[in-house]
């Protein structure tokens, strides 16, 4: 997957696009993340498996990026490409810990017990709950795998990051569009137009799969 990305930036090439970010370039700011989303890419690999899909932590691990070039300076004694790397690490970790701490998903046919003649009884039986509501659930997981390809498939890595965050789908509480704004260094108006527009595209897809 890394080769799909840009190659990243020499030593020199790098200090010379934070210079230009340092200047007002809102053009060297977009190079400098998008040169490093190859790095993004390698860390995420090595935090991927059961429960944690690579291009999930990649799009994690972009906001992470994102907060590294916005708060890098030329003054900082290592390169951008290293400071980079423990903030992108930071992120995902935080994002795989509240994920850990909100993943309780206990099976409503797991047995948990015996009744008084000797039949294994379930969470379902103890909670009466009918077979309309358990096809509800199901229904509504398969909406929600559906919901997480199509964060993958048509949005973009910063409208991907915009709805993770905007709605908590990285297990955290729903941010406001003027939190998601500081996070990324952007407007609020601008993360609302992009919201908009992920949520168009999302729609969309949804509508054809």
């Amino acid at each position: 997957m890394s080769s799909s990305f840009p190659k990243p930036l020499t030593e020199k090439e790098e200090r010379e696009y934070v210079q230009q970010l340092e200047e007002g370039s809102m053009e060297a700011k977009n190079i400098l993340i998008e040169r490093n989303l190859r790095l993004v890419a390698h860390i995420a690999r090595k935090y991927a498996g059961p429960g944690y899909c690579q291009d999930d932590l990649i799009s994690i691990g972009t906001i992470g990026l994102i907060k590294a070039v916005n708060t890098y300076t030329s003054r900082k004694s290592t390169r951008l490409a290293t400071y980079a790397a423990k903030c992108i690490e930071n992120e995902i970790l935080m994002n795989i810990r509240a994920t850990k701490k909100n993943r309780q998903e206990i099976s409503l046919s797991q047995p948990i017990g015996m009744d008084r003649d000797g039949n294994e009884i379930s969470l379902n039986d103890i909670l009466g709950t009918d077979a309309d509501e358990i096809l509800d659930t199901i229904s509504l997981k398969i909406q929600a795998s559906r919901l997480h390809q199509g964060l993958r498939q048509v949005l973009t890595e910063r409208e991907r990051a915009v709805i993770i965050y905007r709605y908590g789908l990285n297990g955290g509480e729903p941010l406001p569009q003027r939190e998601i704004a500081r996070h990324l260094g952007i407007s609020r108006s601008y993360v609302s137009r992009i919201e908009k527009k992920a949520l168009e595209k999302l729609k969309e897809y949804l509508k054809d799969s």
